[in-house]
């Protein structure tokens, strides 16, 4: 598993700065992406992929325990969807 700190040192080892002026870039690229999201924008990133908010409707859902229904409310969700050019690097 990769970790933001991971992804700090990663950063600093390819580009050369130091590991301040890496975790100031990685911060800002994530307070920039949340940023838009929260705007209700599409963030897509050329041979990454594109991240964007989904709606999930309210809807009836039912107890596993009891068998009692009940009522789960609408949320917002971020979907991911993978660049071909990402899928074809991991294959």
């Amino acid at each position: 598993m990769m970790t933001k700190a991971n992804i700090i040192d990663a950063v600093a080892t390819k580009t050369g700065a130091t590991k301040k002026a890496s975790e100031a870039a990685v911060n800002a690229a994530i307070e920039a992406i949340v940023d838009a999201l929260k705007a209700g924008d599409k963030v897509q990133v050329f041979g990454f992929g594109t991240f964007e908010v989904k709606e999930r409707a309210a809807r009836t859902g039912r107890n596993p325990r009891t068998g009692e229904t009940l009522e789960i409310a609408a949320s917002k969700n971020v979907g991911f969807s993978a660049a071909k050019a990402l899928k074809d690097a991991i294959k």
